[in-house]
């Protein structure tokens, strides 16, 4: 895991926290929402192997761009093509993580597992967020080993300092 990023996050979180959308930052599927999946993401790539700045990026893209709560088919590849709008200009990306990317904010909200590590991690942060909507992560949904192992577990806090490295936090 890199831990060593190139692309200022600080301000790349700015910009997209700035864009126009629908909802306010305390919205389900809004900044808040995002910063958990960050979290989640980092702490899940410690094992799973993913490539970190594409869980990151995913987490503040995934949902960037929903235009309501509900169902919002086509959120996820909006949110993968506001990143690509950006792309070059805020942050760098090689070709084949942006694809890892892009896969994975246009098909998270399928219900699918994946067996990439880096698309199955950026699928079961998000996954582990579902408590927000009252909703309790299910293990047989989590593509990787160790989001099934944190969804049977209940609860993320046992593993909260695998975060700390990364996000300093």
């Amino acid at each position: 895991m890199n831990m060593d990023s190139t692309i200022d996050f600080d301000h790349l979180w700015q910009v997209v926290s700035d864009s126009p959308h629908h909802r306010s930052p305390y919205s389900i599927h809004g900044p808040d929402h995002w910063r958990r999946v960050e979290r989640n993401a980092v702490i899940l790539a410690a094992r799973t192997g993913a490539r970190i700045e594409v869980v990151r990026l995913f987490a503040l893209f995934h949902d960037s761009k929903r235009i309501n709560e509900g169902w919002d088919p086509g959120h996820g590849r909006r949110g993968a093509m506001f990143a690509a709008q950006l792309r070059g200009e805020l942050f760098e990306l090689s070709d084949e993580d942006f694809d890892l990317l892009y896969r994975a904010c246009e098909g998270h909200t399928d219900g699918h597992r994946h067996d990439d590590p880096t698309i199955g991690t950026c699928w079961d942060a998000d996954r582990l967020d579902l408590g927000r909507c009252g909703m309790i992560p299910d293990a047989n949904y989590m593509s990787t080993a160790f989001g099934a192992e944190i969804a049977n577990h209940g609860v993320i806090h046992p593993w909260l300092h695998l975060a700390e490295p990364v996000l300093g936090k």
